[in-house]
């Protein structure tokens, strides 16, 4: 029953995937901003919503040593399966999905929205990283400088030229008739789907937790690994939809803009109300999220572009993750 619901889970997820993607993209639309920041801030933030609850319920609601093991599992998860999990699978679907009848040798991307991003996630996630070995009095003071830098980053995003790069909208799926639906409409598409995309997580994490208790599992590996792998899906799948469609910037921005928001918001509640001392597998896991984003970074600015293979690469880092998580445990 345990393996029939996860694969009911993933239905719901991709589903619920579709229908969100396609009212964020109208939600954009009448907001009239870029793909940029439709992709960072919109897509990003919704989808991240999942992934978001796991530490902040385990962070406020649990209790003892067990709970902030979770919590900072989960945060430090968050970040490392979207840098190197979510961007190789992003990569692969580049490579598979052709456009106009040809294969891609670069994704089409907004070079400006990728550097920004990129740039931002480097810096906050370094900081919130190092926080782990400053007393514990300064780290309040890390934990506004992550939420501080995040506003910005959103002010930036949203100073971004609107309309670049914008394509003609498929209909909204809970009113395919009307060629220009109401924003109460597309809210509506959004907040149902966002529902979906949260209860199909929810069982996921939930199945997977069951499946991992039997294997004995422990509550780190668990929170670092397997949770976010269930959560991040949405990211994955968004993705994946808008790479088909030719919408680069809107599949790469999904998942940047949510590194991004992962990195800083989330670490600063970890910084907060937990101890955050990082263990030696958190620190692995944290640095080999930094030189998958750095290394697609440093291209990006040698090349002035990101090739599919580049991202597919990132799927090395995560292997190398595992093979450390089976020699320390």
């Amino acid at each position: 029953m345990a393996y029939m619901l996860l694969i009911v889970s993933l239905a719901i997820i991709l589903l619920s995937a579709e229908v969100f993607t396609n009212g964020i993209e109208w939600l954009g639309n009448k907001l009239n901003l870029s793909e940029g920041a439709v992709g960072s801030l919109l897509a990003a933030v919704g989808t991240a919503l999942p992934e978001t609850m796991i530490p902040v319920i385990a962070i406020l609601f649990g209790a003892g040593d067990m709970a902030d093991e979770v919590g900072i599992g989960a945060i430090l998860g968050a970040p490392f399966m979207l840098s190197t999990l979510a961007l190789a699978i992003t990569g692969m679907a580049g490579m598979i999905w052709k456009v106009n009848g040809k294969r891609r040798q670069t994704m089409f991307i907004d070079r400006p929205t990728m550097n920004r991003d990129l740039s931002f996630f480097l810096l906050v996630y370094t900081v919130a990283v190092l926080a782990g070995i400053i007393p514990d009095g300064a780290k309040r003071y890390v934990a506004i400088f992550l939420v501080v830098a995040y506003g910005y980053y959103v002010a930036k995003t949203l100073g971004c030229e609107a309309g670049e790069g914008c394509e003609a909208l498929k209909p909204l799926h809970i009113s395919k008739k009307n060629p220009d639906p109401g924003i109460g409409l597309i809210t509506f598409q959004i907040i149902i789907a966002l529902t979906g995309i949260v209860i199909g997580a929810h069982l996921f994490v939930q199945e997977i937790e069951l499946i991992a208790a039997r294997w004995g599992v422990p509550a780190f590996i668990l929170s670092v690994i397997i949770a976010p792998i269930a959560t991040e899906l949405p990211e994955k799948f968004n993705s994946v939809i808008w790479v088909r469609q030719g919408k680069d910037t809107l599949a790469l921005g999904n998942i940047t803009g949510a590194m991004v928001f992962q990195s800083s918001v989330i670490p600063a509640l970890g910084l907060l109300l937990t101890p955050w001392h990082l263990s030696k597998l958190g620190i692995i896991c944290a640095a080999l999220a930094l030189t998958a984003a750095g290394t697609v970074f440093i291209l990006l600015r040698l090349r002035g572009e990101i090739r599919p293979i580049t991202l597919a690469f990132n799927s090395v880092f995560y292997l190398i993750f595992v093979g450390a998580v089976i020699v320390l445990y």
